[in-house]
């Protein structure tokens, strides 16, 4: 993490230390939260919902040693705390990770994209850290608090930082971008989350390729080719000084996929590449496949050997809640994919999963996608086209959008199909006790706002 004294973080975000006396304390790491303070800390109070600088005294009597404060805010706490005057403390937290960063001899890599990019985080992480002390994005922080609070945690001593970076609006990876100053960016790929806040795919291709804007010269972007946006969208840019490798489907991409086996929770896969015969996953869906796809590309130009990329690959450890599989106490497997939801990523999910085999019933719990725009009900009935009522043998919503899944699977599925729509957890939960053996397997699958995770909770604890 960051520790420097209080006169070079002053230096750092252009504020004023409003007493010399402090300029030499050592001031370890940073919070934005004043109940998680620990000793050493600066406290950056953020105006969110709530404003951070009214949490003062909770952060002084958690720890913290010194404190940002943001110019137009009354009464900054001159005689309790060491404090530096900024004019704004979320840019003055950004500014800080940017200059640490720069302070710092580690390669960036910054990974965006509508869905993979904490899978793409976490396996990348794995294939690398044989080789190099690697630093990676915990959690959900990849937005414009969470990528400059991952920068500043940071140690000396990381050789490698893999930087998650996700948006909700426009200009919001160009912001990322430019505080992390990647070596090597990466797009995962282009679906329609938050499109109701861009307007169309195309927007959010654009967004997503400001990625590049903060691309440290001589870098390399790594794309999904199979995207006719993102490569239309990287023709129109001045790329002569960055490499560009692409991976997907199409043999036309750099690395592509030349087959694919799926077996009980693992996978195995062969690229064009045949320095490395058969790759394998110890994780479920066969999306994961083109995330380790990046992760390959990113590897092999790092020079990571081939042995190091399959044993990174095939020991990955997933960031929870991201088809995760797990045992009940009554012996049924429940897959809990509820982080996120998207039309791509509830396809994926109900494809692998209707691929399972050694398992007794099959039973799918979908929740609303959310963030869609207007077309969020045409979305959610085209889900229905994905499932196969030859291989499912009960259907359950919660949601106002989800039941729109319902309503039109129940058109073609068969007579005796279990279909139910609900608006109350518990209600599923009694439900799916009734129907549920030892043998069976639930797939869990909706959007974070949902709180399906909480489900699955109830189900793993039976």
């Amino acid at each position: 993490m960051i520790k420097r004294t209080l006169k070079e973080i002053s230096l750092m975000v252009c504020g004023e230390l409003q007493t010399r006396d402090n300029e030499k304390l050592i001031i370890k790491g940073v919070s934005i939260n004043s109940k998680e303070i620990s000793n050493g800390n600066i406290y950056i109070p953020i105006i969110r919902n709530k404003n951070g600088h009214d949490y003062i005294k909770e952060a002084i009597k958690n720890g913290a040693s010194a404190v940002l404060w943001q110019k137009d805010q009354l009464n900054p706490p001159i005689n309790d705390i060491p404090t530096i005057i900024v004019e704004d403390t979320l840019k003055a937290l950004q500014k800080l990770a940017n200059n640490y960063r720069n302070q710092l001899n580690v390669k960036v890599i910054g990974i965006t994209g509508s869905n993979g990019k904490t899978t793409t985080k976490d396996m990348l992480a794995s294939v690398l850290s044989p080789v190099f002390k690697v630093h990676k994005t915990q959690g959900n922080l990849n937005g414009k608090y969470g990528v400059p609070l991952t920068i500043l945690n940071i140690s000396d001593d990381s050789q490698v930082a893999v930087l998650e970076m996700g948006m909700s609006e426009k200009g919001e990876i160009e912001t990322l971008s430019k505080i992390a100053n990647p070596d090597i960016v990466v797009i995962t790929m282009i679906g329609v989350s938050h499109i109701s806040n861009l307007g169309s795919r195309s927007e959010i291709s654009k967004a997503k390729l400001e990625i590049i804007k903060g691309l440290k010269p001589g870098g390399c972007l790594i794309y999904n080719g199979d995207e006719p946006l993102l490569k239309k969208g990287i023709e129109t840019l001045d790329m002569k000084e960055y490499e560009k490798f692409s991976f997907g489907k199409s043999s036309c991409n750099d690395f592509y996929i030349s087959s694919v086996l799926h077996e009980f929770n693992k996978i195995k896969f062969q690229v064009n590449d045949l320095s490395i015969p058969t790759y394998e996953l110890n994780i479920l869906g066969k999306h994961n496949v083109f995330n380790a796809l990046a992760a390959i590309a990113v590897a092999k130009k790092m020079g990571i050997s081939n042995e190091h990329i399959l044993s990174g690959l095939s020991n990955v450890n997933l960031t929870g809640m991201r088809m995760e599989m797990i045992s009940s106490e009554y012996g049924f497997k429940v897959i809990n994919d509820a982080w996120n939801a998207s039309p791509d990523s509830v396809q994926s999910a109900i494809e692998t999963f209707q691929d399972l085999e050694g398992f007794g019933k099959k039973i799918l719990v979908l929740g609303d996608m959310l963030e869609l725009g207007s077309d969020e009900i045409r979305y959610h009935k085209e889900i229905a086209q994905d499932i196969n009522s030859e291989k499912i043998y009960a259907l359950f919503t919660y949601g106002n959008l989800a039941k729109y899944i319902a309503e039109e699977f129940e058109k073609k599925a068969r007579n005796d199909i279990v279909i139910k729509c609900y608006q109350d957890m518990d209600n599923i939960l009694k439900d799916l006790l009734t129907i549920t053996d030892e043998k069976d397997i639930i797939l869990v699958k909706g959007s974070r706002g949902m709180n399906l995770d909480a489900l699955v909770t109830k189900l793993a604890k039976l």
